[in-house]
This record gives C-alpha cells, sequence and structure tokens, in this order.
C-alpha cells in the first residue's frame, strides 16, 4: 500500500464545486473524509458524526412512550450521518429529509457519499424533498413527530442570512406548528446556546434541554431538544 507523506499529505481535493440558487457548494476529499463547503463556509465532513446520530436518537427518545411509527423530517441531508441513522431505526415511520442544494443530493445518489446514504435511500420510508427548509415549513399542511433541524453550525452561525428566520420567534412557532402533539424539535448546533434554549422555552416549548458531544476541536457539539406538549 502506498503512502503519502509531508505538508500536503491531508490537503484538500475539490471532487465537484457549483453555483446554485444560494450560492456556491463544494465537495472536497480531505484523506479518506469528505466535506462539505458553503460560500467559503465549512459545514460538515465524515470524520466523526456522533452528534449527527445523536441529533436523531435523542429525538426518538424523547418522544411519548409507545408512539407508533413517528414521522421524522430531518432539515438538511448533509453527508448522511443523520440519514443513515433514521434509516437503520426500524421504529421510525415516514423519514422525510428537506435539503435545498440539488448538488449535495447529486453526491449522495450517484456521487461519492453514495456509499453513506445508499441503503438508507433505498428504504421505502425515505422521500427526498428538494426544497428550502424554511420555505417548506411555511407552506406545508403535513405534520411530523419530530423535527430534526441541522442546516446551519447553529442558530448563532447560519450559512445563509435568510436561514436566521428559522430561529425567530416567528421561525420557532412554524417549527411548533408543524409538530404533532408532544413532537419534539432537535436542532444541531456546533457550539452551546443559552440564549437559544430560552429562545424554545418562549416559543411556547418545553422540556428543553441541551445534549453536548465532545469533539477534537474543543468546544462541544449540541443537540438542542425541546417538545411540543400540548
Amino acid at each position: 500500500m502506498s503512502h503519502t507523506f509531508g505538508p500536503d499529505a491531508d490537503a484538500p481535493v475539490t471532487l465537484d464545486r457549483r453555483e446554485g440558487p444560494y450560492g456556491e457548494v463544494v465537495l472536497r476529499r480531505r484523506g479518506e473524509d469528505f466535506e462539505i463547503i458553503a460560500n467559503g463556509c465549512f459545514l460538515m465532513d465524515t470524520s466523526d458524526g456522533r452528534s449527527e446520530r445523536l441529533l436523531i436518537d435523542a429525538a426518538l427518545d424523547a418522544l411519548p412512550a409507545g408512539r407508533s411509527g413517528p414521522a421524522l423530517l430531518i432539515g438538511g441531508l448533509g453527508v448522511g450521518f443523520s440519514l443513515a441513522r433514521a434509516a437503520a431505526e426500524p421504529r421510525w415511520g415516514r423519514i422525510a429529509v428537506a435539503e435545498r442544494e440539488r448538488a449535495i443530493v447529486d453526491w449522495h445518489l450517484d456521487g461519492p457519499l453514495a456509499g453513506i446514504s445508499g441503503p438508507a435511500l433505498a428504504d421505502p420510508r425515505t422521500e427526498i424533498l428538494t426544497t428550502d427548509l424554511v420555505a417548506y415549513l411555511h407552506t406545508t399542511t403535513e405534520r411530523y413527530d419530530a423535527l430534526c433541524l441541522d442546516i446551519d453550525n447553529g442558530p448563532d452561525w447560519t450559512v445563509t442570512e435568510d436561514n436566521s428566520s428559522l430561529y425567530s420567534p416567528a421561525g420557532l412557532a412554524g417549527c411548533r406548528a408543524r409538530l404533532n402533539r408532544g413532537g419534539v424539535l432537535a436542532v444541531w448546533s456546533a457550539q452551546p446556546s443559552a440564549a437559544f434554549d430560552q429562545a424554545l422555552r418562549n416559543a411556547g416549548f418545553q422540556g428543553v434541554t441541551a445534549e453536548e458531544v465532545g469533539v477534537a476541536r474543543g468546544v462541544p457539539d449540541v443537540v438542542h431538544l425541546a417538545i411540543r406538549a400540548d
């Protein structure tokens, strides 16, 4: 087996670069890992995935006991860890994924990320919605038992300015309206946010908690959880 040493051993290699309605999106390979960059902002990579999996597991665990075939909406396909985790769990019913970047969907359907998401995409419960999550939440009449959102680096660090509306009082009210009674909102963040926890309470959610996952960079990834009780 050949090995590459020296300062360029882990230099990123661009596999695809696209211009879309929301700006530039890039897929890169760094060593054995893939990473997604949007408008020059690092979004995620395949080096770990524990917090993305926690996003799904924590939402399921927070649902009322005995709820049969709960419907799940995942905001953001990303590198596919969240979808793969959901599809590996037989207790989920319908699994919808809202992803606005056509390039990211393509990388999963017939590109380098298919190795992560292939079985999940083939699962009959899975539906890919090529749409902007913020717009979808304001226009759909569908209801879900869990909303698992991972479209930004967190409520305080959005990829595009328009996404900030999702974490506003009106945006959180829209999320709450799309949940069934007892439903769970789970939001991924690259850093803790006490202000966001309070915003969830102000929006009428109950049982607000934050679960942390330690990562190499020092600041833990966080999953914010909130429940629609009424």
